[in-house]
């Protein structure tokens, strides 16, 4: 599990980018939002669905599962940004993973980040903090992020150093069963308990697959590609007034629908997630990690609805995102 978070990070810090290429300003998801897709072979295909639950506080709910492999997750997180010579993004909230071969249960972090390099015109990713993976089973990982310094002084860039530990050597932060030691981005290795090096995991050149979706045509309004749609075709154009112009009419059109009463933030019903109070697996993991579960922070506990998201067909709202019709 471990090296499966680690794996996943380059490709989520950098959108599928090279490193070299930096990291760009990604579109503010609007409430309602909705990305649907697929990644693998057909028949061995890992779903998932991602909607902006919550717009004040700007929450999104994540849900992926692999049906033949019997693997799911879902999560929430809060942003909070702020900018004090980097941007930092602080994440609020926790994601759970399920593997029904194991009857396991995992907490998987969600780091915090600061964007570094804006004043030098090179900006990148870089974690920071320590995190705990907690398995039900009682094993506990723990990885800790250092990166550069300020200005780039000092430290190495996208540096991780990990280990996993037993229940009780955790405890005692001692005797690890594993340990890591790396770039995030690039490569990091593993040792067991002797030192020996068991895998030398290369990031940069691992395969990605394609994320697949509806095509345009028939994607609903409310989802992703469909709705920012005259954005995306402005920005390859290199046409910025466009860009513009189809990004102000997006936001004003929201801003709209917030005013009426059926589609006001306070009447809004996300289409894929329930809100809930309670998350007994997360409350149980987060305990052994000395955290606790603030639904206050993010709105709820956003969990998804199976039975509900069964019985949905496009089109999923009688409205647009761009304005009432």
């Amino acid at each position: 599990m471990l090296k499966w978070f680690l794996a996943s990070l380059r490709g989520q810090q950098y959108a599928g980018r090279d490193p070299k290429d930096g990291v760009k300003k990604p579109l503010n998801a609007f409430l309602g939002e909705i990305f649907v897709g697929e990644i693998g072979e057909q028949g061995n295909e890992t779903r998932l669905v991602s909607e902006q639950v919550s717009h004040h506080p700007p929450v999104t709910a994540c849900y992926l599962w692999n049906a033949k492999h019997g693997v799911r997750a879902e999560g929430f997180t809060r942003q909070e940004i702020t900018f004090s010579g980097s941007v930092n993004i602080q994440q609020i909230g926790h994601a759970i993973l399920h593997v029904d071969a194991f009857n396991e249960d995992y907490l998987i972090p969600l780091p915090n980040i600061k964007v570094k390099g804006i004043l030098t015109g090179g900006p990148y990713p870089e974690l920071n903090g320590s995190y705990t993976i907690v398995s039900s089973s009682g094993y506990i990982a723990e990885a800790d992020f250092t990166g550069k310094g300020m200005l780039g002084i000092g430290g190495q860039k996208n540096h991780v150093q990990a280990a996993v530990y037993g229940a009780d050597d955790h405890k005692k932060k001692s005797s690890p069963l594993y340990s890591v030691e790396g770039n995030w981005a690039e490569n990091f290795v593993f040792k067991d308990a002797s030192g020996t090096t068991i895998d030398n995991y290369d990031v940069a050149s691992a395969p990605s697959a394609e994320c697949r979706t509806a095509p345009l045509e028939q994607q609903d309004p409310w989802e992703s590609r469909k709705a920012w749609q005259g954005v995306i075709s402005a920005i390859h154009k290199g046409d910025m007034q466009a860009v513009s112009d189809n990004k102000s009419s997006l936001e004003n059109a929201q801003r709209a629908l917030r005013k009426e009463s059926d589609t006001s933030e306070a009447a809004w019903k996300p289409l894929f997630f329930r809100r809930d109070t309670h998350d007994p697996v997360a409350e149980d993991l987060l305990k052994v990690s000395g955290q606790r579960l603030d639904a206050d922070a993010t709105g709820g506990i956003w969990r998804f609805d199976a039975h509900a998201a069964s019985t949905l067909d496009r089109p999923w709202r009688k409205f647009s995102p761009h304005g009432q019709q």
